[in-house]
């Protein structure tokens, strides 16, 4: 799945929440077009050389547990509304073979993913459907506990998967779908690197050693997340940049480094979360700056093949192992 032809470093950004404005009027917020608001639209996607995006479904508090699939299939349809509507520019992405098709063609790739178990109500066959209906990642928890596992909100009381959750990895391995372990709890984060036949994704953490938040993965998770072939997307939010909540690109750079030194590059990934977060580090204001990422990569010493793992290789290398041939 090699692109580097298309843009001087494509990315693979592993997580955003962009889904949440496409419910938006088109006078308000319009996908196609240049916006004010938000962080990611095509236009912004096209100059920041994005290859392929993540789209999670994230769902608002109010609709959790009571009416979470309900709530999951109404942005599940205005996803792929926006994506209909935009076909000549963007694509989803069902399997290996999509994937590789939107990349020789040049348009954006588009992942479909579920932010927290709570859309799949503890049924198994729910789980299947959302596949069935273009979802190729979940993210166990956000936060809190579930019937699948505890998140980092639930502090040191927090258990790890539960037997239902334990299923439901086994059947994403085998669905191909990407398990993603970004809000997990420390015991939950590895019980399922340990049950996971296929490499896990945090979408969307730092690390700890530089600022520790309790969304930040410590040097023992990320040794293991490497060791099980997995890769972490470094995400732009300040907060877990920086302990003093404000954060700069030198910052992020310094996450970056610090995870090459110890655990290698092939780790290191892009995890925005843009249209998730309320700010993002400075001279990164939304996707048209990510060449500035790359470029920050390569004054701090890596390499143009580096700068390019980190910035899209990875993530696309881990997903070749996940994701399944369309038939």
């Amino acid at each position: 799945m090699d692109n580097k032809d298309k843009f001087k470093f494509f990315v693979a950004d592993g997580h955003c929440d962009t889904v949440s404005l496409f419910l938006r009027s088109r006078e308000s917020y319009d996908f196609a077009r240049l916006n004010r608001t938000g962080h990611i639209d095509l236009p912004r996607l096209r100059l920041g050389g994005v290859a392929l995006q993540c789209f999670a479904v994230c769902l608002e508090p109010a609709f959790k547990p009571w009416g979470a699939l309900r709530r999951t299939l109404v942005l599940f349809g205005h996803f792929h509304r926006v994506l209909e509507e935009n076909k000549e520019s963007i694509m989803l992405v069902i399997g290996s073979g999509t994937l590789r098709e939107a990349l020789e063609s040049g348009k954006v790739a588009a992942l479909l993913t579920v932010e927290g178990g709570e859309s799949l109500e503890g049924e198994l066959e729910v789980l299947r459907s959302l596949y069935r209906l273009g979802a190729r990642g979940l993210g166990l928890t956000w936060n809190d506990r579930n019937d699948l596992a505890d998140g980092v909100g639930v502090g040191n009381a927090a258990g790890g998967l539960t037997d239902f959750g334990r299923e439901v990895v086994s059947e994403m391995n085998r669905l191909g779908m990407m398990v993603d372990a970004a809000h997990l709890s420390r015991r939950s984060f590895f019980d399922v690197l340990e049950h996971s036949t296929s490499p896990v994704v945090v979408t969307h953490a730092n690390a700890y050693a530089i600022c520790p938040h309790r969304r930040n993965l410590d040097d023992e998770q990320l040794r293991a997340l490497r060791d099980q072939g997995g890769v972490i997307g470094m995400s732009f939010y300040p907060p877990f940049v920086h302990q003093s909540g404000q954060a700069g690109l030198e910052q992020l750079l310094d996450h970056y480094c610090y995870v090459a030194a110890r655990f290698g590059v092939a780790v290191l990934a892009v995890g925005s979360d843009f249209d998730g977060i309320d700010r993002s580090v400075d001279g990164l204001n939304d996707a048209s700056y990510l060449p500035v990422l790359g470029e920050g990569l390569q004054k701090r010493g890596f390499s143009a093949l580096e700068t390019q793992q980190i910035m899209g290789g990875n993530f696309l290398r881990v997903l070749d192992k996940i994701l399944k041939t369309e038939t």
